[in-house]
Parts: structure tokens; C-alpha cells; sequence
């Protein structure tokens, strides 16, 4: 079973995470931050991985830390349950619509991590979460997950629509590169026979 669980303890931030690449999507999620609780469910969900996570920040200033400490702490989760690559797709993408939103998300799980952020919000809080959190989220996600990222909104005009367009487009993008190639369950996805190098 391809499982990890990441535990971050900083003076800001307690966060334990764990994963289960082959589950069907459960998730079991409590940061204090309501709407990126709900992102955080969307993004197991649409992956089929069951994600367990628990933070403690400190929310008293803002959500920022415990948004981005969660980000690390689960790239560091994905990166450790996908061990050496071997049989994995490696490459996902997908377009996804919500509403009136569409975004598109692309990824290699690569290990030389970059991001590519093409998205932009009509306003700057949902609620009272801080829309350019979803971007550090992912920052965090893929710096710490090995993952090349791009994520672009084509459009849309809802700032709820469109990040949870984001979250579920990269969560569709990871369930297929994650995926096992019948073909090829025995080898890692890259002429070098190592990834990351």
C-alpha cells in the first residue's frame, strides 16, 4: 500500500497528515480554517486519496502558517507514499468546469518541483479566507511534493467557483499520474531510471 504520514511542529503551526494514494477519496479533514477544509475535501474526493489531516495554528493572526504548513506537510506525505515511482502514469492533466469557471491543471510528479500559476480572483476574500492563500497552498504542495504544476482559469467570474475549480482540476490531475501503467508496473516512468536527477 502506498501510505505516508508527515508530522510538522513549528512555533506556529502543529500539523499531522497522512495519505493513502490507493484509497477512494476518503477524507477526515480539521485545520480551523472552514473553506479550506472544504478545498482540502475536494481535493481527496477527486484524487481517490484518503487524506487524514489535523492542524493546530496559529489562527489568531491569520490563516496563512496553518494554510501553508498543511501544503508542506502534505507534499512532504505524497512525495514519501510514492516512494521510487516505479509504475506510476508520472504525467496528469485535466480541465475541469465549475459553473461558469474552467480551469486547467497539468502536472508532472517529476521530483524538480515548480510552479506555473495562471489564476486570478475578482475579489480577495471568500468569506473570510484570503483568496491568495490558494496559491501559497499549492506553492507549499508542490515544492514539498516533487510536483512540476501548472494551473491556469481560463475564466470564470465566482471566486468560490474558481478556486474550487483549481483544487479539483489538480486533484483530477493527480489521480491519473498516479495511476499504475499496467504496461509498465515494474519501471520508473523516465529513460534516466531515476527521477529527480
Amino acid at each position: 500500500m502506498r501510505s505516508a504520514s508527515v508530522e510538522r511542529a513549528t512555533t506556529e503551526t502543529r500539523v499531522s497528515v497522512s495519505v493513502e494514494l490507493d484509497g477512494t477519496g476518503r477524507y477526515d479533514v480539521k485545520t480551523g480554517v472552514g473553506f479550506f477544509d472544504h478545498m482540502l475535501e475536494q481535493l481527496a474526493r477527486h484524487s481517490l486519496i484518503d487524506i487524514t489531516v489535523r492542524a493546530e495554528g496559529d489562527l489568531h493572526i491569520d490563516d496563512h502558517h496553518t494554510v501553508e504548513d498543511v501544503g508542506i506537510a502534505l507534499g512532504q506525505a505524497l512525495n514519501k507514499a510514492v516512494g521510487d515511482s516505479r509504475g506510476i502514469n508520472r504525467y496528469g492533466s485535466c480541465y475541469l468546469p465549475m459553473d461558469e469557471a474552467l480551469t486547467r491543471a497539468a502536472l508532472d510528479l517529476s521530483r524538480r518541483p515548480f510552479l506555473v500559476w495562471k489564476v486570478e480572483f475578482p475579489r480577495d476574500k471568500i468569506g473570510t479566507f484570503d483568496v491568495e492563500l490558494v496559491r501559497e497552498f499549492f506553492t507549499a504542495f508542490a515544492m514539498n511534493g516533487g510536483i512540476t504544476l501548472h494551473v491556469e482559469t481560463l475564466y470564470g467570474a465566482n471566486a468560490h467557483h474558481i478556486a474550487e475549480s483549481v483544487f479539483k482540476a489538480v486533484a483530477r490531475a493527480l489521480r491519473v499520474a498516479l495511476e499504475t501503467d499496467p504496461r509498465k508496473a515494474d519501471s520508473v516512468p523516465s529513460t534516466k531510471g531515476v527521477l529527480g536527477s
